[in-house]
């Protein structure tokens, strides 16, 4: 990824309400990738080797979070991407939106304590499928947790592939301290913490940044193999 021509395309798609698509976007920037900003009414995508979805309050959180977000226009090729095996990152309301398109199995429901909490949490790598491979099998990370609908409840008729568990504090109640989840195939991840605000040193942690690196080298992986 250090030649422009070999740095991964990925597309950070934009809702009304998403307040983090800016931030989401610089991350991955910073770690090596080429970035576009897709608006929620594109029917189509451009040429890309992987997608973010950002969190923030898409659509006002009306209804349910991720319930209106999952009807635009854009989701139906954002459906179809996912399912062609490529990567796909949903952080926070990007998780809430893609468990509600059944891209991700279970739901994000009201936080344990009813508050929004906004804090640093520790989370334990466990699942990595193929967007995570750069990270270790119990490798602790640190990354900020900001969400009122954060935990997580497993669909009783499938069981989830757990992609990180938090340790130590739940700081919602997720079912069984889960953090985020990885798709069957692999290609899915989805987490309520933000790994974009854990790039700098400046923020305390720079654990973000080796999951955002994960995910652009099975970008590029994927890409190659295609």
């Amino acid at each position: 990824m250090t030649a422009a021509k070999s740095a991964p395309r990925v597309g950070v798609i934009v809702f009304p309400g998403s307040n983090d698509d800016r931030d989401l976007a610089r991350g991955l920037t910073l770690c090596g990738a080429e970035v576009q900003m897709i608006w929620h009414k594109d029917a189509r995508l451009p040429e890309l080797d992987g997608i973010g979805i950002p969190g923030g309050f898409s659509y006002g959180d009306y209804l349910r979070c991720g319930a209106m977000a999952r009807f635009s226009p854009v989701m139906r090729a954002v459906v179809q991407f996912a399912a062609a095996g490529r990567p796909v990152l949903g952080v926070c309301n990007g998780f809430q939106i893609l468990c509600e398109a059944g891209v991700l199995p279970g739901a994000l429901v009201r936080n344990r304590e009813l508050k929004f909490v906004c804090e640093d949490v520790r989370v334990a790598v466990e699942e990595r499928g193929r967007v995570l491979s750069e990270l270790s099998p119990g490798q602790e990370l640190v990354i900020p947790v900001k969400h009122g609908e954060g935990a997580y409840v497993p669909d009783p008729e499938r069981k989830p592939r757990v992609a990180f568990r938090y340790v130590g504090c739940n700081p919602n109640g997720s079912t069984d301290d889960i953090a985020g989840i990885v798709n069957d195939a692999g290609n899915v991840v989805g987490l309520m913490p933000h790994p974009e605000h854990a790039v700098d040193p400046l923020l305390g942690s720079v654990d973000g940044a080796r999951l955002l690196r994960s995910f652009l080298s099975a970008c590029v992986a994927l890409r190659e193999a295609r």
